[in-house]
Order: structure tokens, then C-alpha cells, then sequence
């Protein structure tokens, strides 16, 4: 998977890489020249006392070494635009992936590891790159290089290339074989501990609520102590690597000036011969030490790349219709056609053959305990899930046929929890309609009762709002999350049990200006209290997961004992109060 990745997002960028190949090309065909001209220096210069040779090839190393410096800036330049332009593109690719999700793929991978994986292991993948681009292009050539330029300068001592080589490559395969599943088991943790954080993080006013802090602290420290454990089991191993690869290189080069020592002694080898020699031996081994600093990044970054792959590869289960049906004019009609619905791996159906009508301009109310699939029923609207049976038609087409930008265009939904964007008032009022003015503003948070807390702040429109809207109390995000899908002004509005944060006067003022504003749209209310629903003009009673009521609240009131239930539980509770 990981050539697989880098084929696949470095291909754009086959200049850079060209430059990358061209340059450290040119810097290690150099390499190899100065040993050979270092031994002439020693054996046609220091030993016979020409000043005028040294000067004259040192000068040429000189030039060598600056040539050698320049490609090779030029070599990391190139390398690193290639890595940081594949890690742009990575992230992009994965972040439109993760876009076309629905909250089927959402949930089986996970928030925190879709988080890691377009973060930490696009990084992974990216820093191979870089480094392959500034080591390992040039370590063969090297290596290469110093072979060939070790065997023309003396046969008899290569043998210890024969030895030296073989034994580096082997111990360090057996590090890297057990370093796999640590890197494996090391980004699985780091999901884990992104997991923790993030659900810490979030439900911090409930851990403090129930005094959770030293439970809380010990589960997180549980989840760092498993990560740290992975990482210097990790690290041990990368511990080891380097010692072994210096023992081979200095073990090797004493080897070098043992035998070599005889031979200058027998009169077969000059002193400067040996030292390049020996030169070229350091050259070849750091070229196999770069080779081994790149292996340890291999493994974790295939791991990486793998992980990233299986999000490329994961097709939303809601996918745009290859040839759209345009809707007809019927603006705000919604049938559902003898829908369930199943989530995968799911021993029994969440809603069964569930069939009505909404009419245009009428308001429809959803009723019923807690897990009857009321929010799952308004999910299949906008399509954020597809129906496992039966047909969900939006203005006379099946949401399956529609353009997914005209449908969710056609719908403005309040979630069950209300979710506000970092940024300003104004900015998450506008993120259904950028181009919504002032006047527009004012009048949404008038009919969700929000325009006086609103005028209260200190900035009005301007005033600033925290991630997920922590800022503001439980009502307060509700109130504008309503006023958000307002200065939309689609056909259908879906209120997922939006009221629930409000006390009953502000909820009664809220439907009464809904009724003034929305006249025309069709309402989709999702609720708890029968008091925020009993003046729809149509209501659906749910119980696991089928219709068992269907009417007026008056209607409901004489033929559904579940409905009666319900409003004789809530009235009690009300009396009591």
C-alpha cells in the first residue's frame, strides 16, 4: 500500500522528483572521486614534498566538495517540496473522503482515528518521502560508487566487503522484523489515547459534575503508560540498531589498517592507497547506516499507509446518482414508502416498514420513548443514511435519485444536539446562507428568542463563540442553532427534538413565531413534550421502531393508548409540579 500511495500522489510531481534524482546523482557520482584524489595527494604530494600537487589537487577537492554541496541543497529543496506537496495532497484526498461519509463510515472508523490518520500518519508517509528524497536515492550510488572504486584500487582486501555488508544487513533485518508490529501496535494506541482525550475534553462538565477527575485521570494515564510502553520497546530496538552498525563500521575499519598495514609493509600498497581504501569502506557502510535509517521509517510508515489506504478505499454506503432526477413542484412533500431500516450487524431493524404522507406547508410531530427510532427517521430525510427497504421521497423523487446538494438545499435541520462552529455569531448564522444580510440575522434570532441574549453581548453579531458553542448555556445553542437553519429558509425544516433545552413560556413563544415566519414550509418536529406538539396538524406515535398512532393530539387522545400514556405521564408530572 505504501508504493501504492506514494505512486499515486507523488506522480503529479515527476519534475521535482527528476531534480531530486539529477542532483543526488550528481553529488554522489562526486563522492567516490575524492577518496582517489585524497591518496594521491599522500602518495605523489606529502611523500616526495610537492607543495605545488597538494595545492593544485586540493584545490580540484575543493571544487569537487563545493559542487557536492550545492547539489545537494539543491537535491533536499526539491525533496522536500515533492514531500510536503504529496502531504497536502494526502490530507486533502482524505479530508474529501471523510466529507462524502455518512454517519455509517463516520462511526465504524471513528472520529480520533480519522483525526490520526489524516494527521499522524500523513505525516508518516510524508517524512519517509522527505528522507527517502535526501538518503536514500543517494545511498546505492554510494554504496555502488565505493564498490566498484574499492575493487579498482585493491582485490585482496575487498574480502572484508564480502564480510562487513552481509553481517550489517543481517542484524539489522532482525531488528526491523520486530520493530513491524510495535509501529502497528503504536499508532492503534495512539487512537486510543486520541479517543480518551477527546471524550475528556468534550464531557468535561459531566466529569466534573460526578467528581470523575481521579477516575478520568487514571483511564488517560492507563492509555499514555500503554503508548509509552509501545515506544520504548520501539526505541530499545532503534537503541540497539546504531551500536551494532558503528561495531561493524569501526570492527571493519581496524580490519582495514591490519591487513593493510602488511601490505604497505610488503611494498604491494602504498599508505595513501590504504587510506582511501579505507575511505571508501566508511563510504560504503554509512551508506548501508543510511539505508538502515531508512528501514526503521519504512515499517511505520507502511503501517501508516495503510491505515490512510483503508480510508481511500472506504466508498460512502450514500452515494451521489450517477444521472440526477431533477425534483418536480411539489415544494416541501415528503412519503415514506414502506421504509425500515438496519444498522449493520444488527440483530433486529430500528424502523419497520414504516408508511405516510407529509403534505407541503403542514406540520408533522414525532412521538415516542426513548429509542422508538424517532432520530433515525429524520436522518433518512436528508440521506445521511440510506433506507435497507422502501423509498424516501423528497418533492415526488426518492432521496436515492436526487442530487445531494438540491436535497440538502431543500432542508434545514436542527439536530438533537445543537452543534456551533468556533467563530462569531454572525458566522455560524451564515453557514446556511453566506450571503444573508443583517436585517435577515435579527429576524431568525427574533423568532427563535435569541435576539435579546444576542443584543446583550458585549459585540451583538460579532461576539465571539467557542468550538461546539461551550460558551453558551444548554438554551442558548439550541435558540441559535433553530435561528441558524432559519436564515436558511428552505422548503422543510427538521427540528430533532430541539426544544428540549427551552422552558416551556420560551417554547411556546418560539412555535407561535414559527407559525407567523415558516407559513408555507413544512415542519418535521421531532419531541419529547406533548405540549410542543399538540397543535400539529398530523402526529406519528413510534414504538420500536413502527407507527402505532396516527392523528390529530385530539384524535390520538380517544384511539392510542400509547399516546394517552404518554400525555397522562407528562401531565401527572406536570400537576405534581
Amino acid at each position: 500500500m505504501l508504493a501504492k500511495l506514494t505512486g499515486r500522489f507523488l506522480k503529479p510531481h515527476w519534475p521535482l522528483l527528476v531534480g531530486v534524482v539529477v542532483f543526488q546523482l550528481a553529488q554522489s557520482i562526486a563522492s567516490p572521486y575524492l577518496p582517489t584524489l585524497n591518496a594521491d595527494i599522500i602518495d605523489h604530494g606529502v611523500a616526495v614534498g610537492d607543495t605545488e600537487y597538494i595545492l593544485r589537487v586540493g584545490t580540484m577537492m575543493l571544487g569537487i566538495t563545493l559542487l557536492q554541496v550545492l547539489c545537494a541543497i539543491t537535491a533536499v529543496y526539491f525533496g522536500a517540496k515533492a514531500a510536503m506537496a504529496l502531504g497536502r495532497d494526502v490530507r486533502q484526498a482524505v479530508f474529501e473522503r471523510v466529507s462524502e461519509f455518512s454517519e455509517r463510515e463516520v462511526s465504524s472508523f471513528g472520529a480520533p482515528s480519522l483525526i490520526t490518520r489524516t494527521t499522524n500518519d500523513v505525516q508518516q508517509v510524508q517524512m519517509l518521502v522527505l528522507m527517502t528524497a535526501t538518503l536514500m536515492v543517494s545511498a546505492p550510488i554510494l554504496a555502488v560508487g565505493g564498490v566498484i572504486m574499492a575493487l579498482g584500487l585493491d582485490l585482496q582486501l575487498s574480502w572484508l566487503l564480502a564480510v562487513a555488508i552481509p553481517v550489517l544487513l543481517l542484524a539489522v533485518g532482525m531488528i526491523i522484523v520486530r520493530m513491524v508490529p510495535l509501529f502497528q501496535s503504536m499508532q492503534r494506541r495512539i487512537d486510543r489515547i486520541n479517543t480518551v482525550l477527546r471524550e475528556q475534553l468534550t464531557g468535561i462538565r459531566i466529569v466534573r459534575a460526578f467528581v470523575r477527575e481521579d477516575v478520568e485521570t487514571r483511564r488517560f494515564e492507563k492509555a499514555n503508560a500503554e503508548l509509552t510502553d509501545v515506544g520504548l520497546r520501539a526505541g530499545r530496538l532503534m537503541a540497539i540498531m546504531f551500536p551494532i552498525v558503528m561495531l561493524v563500521l569501526n570492527v571493519s575499519s581496524i580490519a582495514v589498517l591490519w591487513f593493510g598495514a602488511f601490505r604497505v609493509e610488503e611494498g604491494s600498497m602504498q599508505v595513501g592507497t590504504v587510506m582511501a581504501f579505507l575511505q571508501y569502506l566508511m563510504q560504503i557502510l554509512m551508506a548501508v547506516m543510511m539505508a538502515t535509517f531508512m528501514a526503521v521509517m519504512i515499517p511505520r510508515a507502511a503501517v501508516s499507509a495503510d491505515r490512510i489506504g483503508e480510508v481511500l478505499g472506504t466508498e460512502s454506503s450514500v452515494r451521489q446518482p450517477v444521472a440526477p432526477v431533477p425534483s418536480v413542484d411539489t415544494a416541501g412533500s415528503i412519503i415514506f414508502d414502506g421504509v425500515s431500516f438496519s444498522y449493520p450487524g444488527a440483530e433486529q431493524p430500528v424502523l419497520r416498514a414504516l408508511s405516510f404522507v407529509i403534505e407541503p406547508g403542514t406540520t408533522t410531530a414525532i412521538i415516542g420513548s426513548t429509542g422508538a427510532g424517532k432520530t433515525t427517521l429524520v436522518n433518512l430525510l436528508p440521506r445521511l443514511f440510506d433506507a435497507t427497504a422502501g423509498r424516501v421521497l423528497v418533492d415526488g423523487v426518492s432521496v436515492a435519485e436526487t442530487d445531494q446538494d438540491l436535497l440538502w438545499s431543500k432542508i434545514g435541520i436542527v439536530p438533537q444536539k445543537p452543534y456551533l462552529f468556533s467563530g462569531t455569531v454572525r458566522s455560524n448564522l451564515r453557514y446556511g446562507k453566506p450571503d444573508a444580510s443583517e436585517d435577515e440575522l435579527w429576524r431568525a434570532l427574533e423568532v427563535a428568542q435569541a435576539r435579546d441574549f444576542v443584543e446583550a453581548l458585549d459585540e451583538g453579531l460579532d461576539a465571539p463563540v467557542a468550538q461546539g458553542g461551550t460558551d453558551l448555556s444548554g438554551g442558548q445553542r439550541q435558540r441559535l442553532a433553530i435561528a441558524r437553519a432559519l436564515v436558511k429558509r428552505p422548503e422543510i425544516y427538521v427540528f430533532d427534538d430541539s426544544f428540549s433545552a427551552l422552558d416551556l413560556a420560551t417554547d411556546a413563544r418560539l412555535r407561535a413565531a414559527l407559525a407567523r415566519d415558516v407559513a408555507g414550509a413544512t415542519l418535521v418536529i421531532v419531541a419529547q413534550r406533548v405540549s410542543s406538539i399538540r397543535s400539529a396538524d398530523q402526529i406519528l406515535v413510534l414504538e420500536d421502531g413502527a407507527i402505532v398512532g396516527r392523528g390529530t393530539h385530539d384524535e390520538l387522545l380517544g384511539r392510542s393508548p400509547t399516546y394517552r400514556e404518554i400525555v397522562e405521564s407528562q401531565l401527572t408530572a406536570e400537576e405534581a409540579a
